[in-house]
């Protein structure tokens, strides 16, 4: 018989070699897992939340993107509306959903640029908690006015409110909703005082303009344009850095006499933090096909939607570059949520 003597290092060597081989091979199965659910990707319905009421830009957008997606890939791809607390409620279901690639949110300026600033005490953290898969589209906003209001130009906007502070109001979405955030900036910039009200989506802060019950807005062009060519509202200047070609004849705000200001409206979906890489780039290499389809390019140009795209990178840089941006105009104009 052969004894074999165990020193304690000899143990201790054996023991760690056994753990080292463990942890290797569930690392590698935890790696087959991973390429398996991208390879069989997607096998079933895939969900946009979209955190806003249905009617505005953001849910135009995201129908066309899902339409798309689910005729490319033969699986359902639908739109899921859920709104509330400044699209805080669509995040936090999100970021709390399994990472498999198939519940994503559908990123906005409001709810990745400037919420972070809104509301403090977030159960989420946009830079940590989401995988930014692609900058799908930009909204340029648009500056629109109910045609009893006697202002054609956005100096006679600026005269009136002045000699009229507190008088004028003006409708937007939801407190710290992007046309909440719009107008305010606009407010900080002319030094005017323009009366807040707040509605509960796009589609009731429409139907208040169109009525007269308030008196202007600034807000994406895409729910607004068909109103504007049937003269139930009036538009006088674009927040974009540049003309529309749609509306031509519109200046930007900032030619118009407020220089530096720009608004406008980007949109992008994101999946829950820890979702595999494999997923992510899937979905960013199909979702850039859409954007280039000819009838996605001409219902966008009609509408006043921009195509965009890039690498998730890429979409997580600019996140990031909005966030320091619209941090700053809320603590220079004391945007404060009740």
């Amino acid at each position: 018989m052969i004894h074999i003597i165990w020193s304690n290092r000899l143990k201790a060597s054996l023991i760690t070699l056994l753990k080292v081989t463990c942890g290797l091979t569930l690392l590698s199965n935890f790696a087959h897992a991973q390429t398996d659910a991208s390879i069989s990707y997607p096998s079933k319905q895939i969900r946009l939340v979209v955190p806003f009421a249905p009617g505005g830009s953001t849910d135009i957008i995201a129908r066309i993107m899902m339409q798309k997606l689910g005729e490319a890939w033969g699986q359902p791809a639908i739109v899921d509306n859920r709104p509330g607390a400044g699209g805080t409620i669509g995040l936090d279901h999100v970021a709390k959903s399994p990472a498999d690639g198939y519940t994503l949110i559908f990123g906005h300026v409001g709810t990745f640029g400037f919420g972070p600033a809104l509301y403090p005490k977030l159960p989420y953290e946009v830079n940590r908690d989401f995988a930014p898969v692609i900058l799908f589209a930009m909204v340029p906003n648009m500056l629109i006015v109910h045609p009893s209001l006697p202002v054609r130009s956005v100096r006679e906007l600026i005269a009136l409110a002045k000699s009229r502070p507190g008088q004028i109001n003006y409708a937007s979405s939801g407190a710290g909703s992007a046309s909440h955030l719009a107008v305010e900036y606009f407010k900080l910039l002319t030094k005017t005082d323009i009366a807040s009200i707040a509605y509960r989506g796009t589609g009731p802060m429409t139907i208040s303009l169109i009525s007269g019950e308030t008196s202007l807005t600034i807000t994406g062009v895409p729910p607004l344009y068909p109103h504007v060519q049937a003269g139930r509202m009036r538009g006088i200047a674009v927040a974009s850095t540049k003309r529309l070609k749609i509306l031509p004849s519109l200046p930007t705000v900032a030619e118009a006499g407020v220089p530096g200001y720009e608004s406008t409206t980007w949109f992008g979906p994101l999946a829950p933090a820890k979702t595999p890489r494999e997923i992510i780039t899937k979905l960013n290499v199909e979702l850039m096909k859409i954007l280039q389809q000819q009838d996605v390019v001409k219902r966008f140009t009609a509408e006043g939607i921009e195509a965009l795209g890039g690498s998730p990178e890429q979409f997580s840089s600019h996140i990031k570059t909005e966030v320091d941006r619209w941090a700053r105009v809320v603590r220079e104009a004391k945007i404060r949520l009740d």
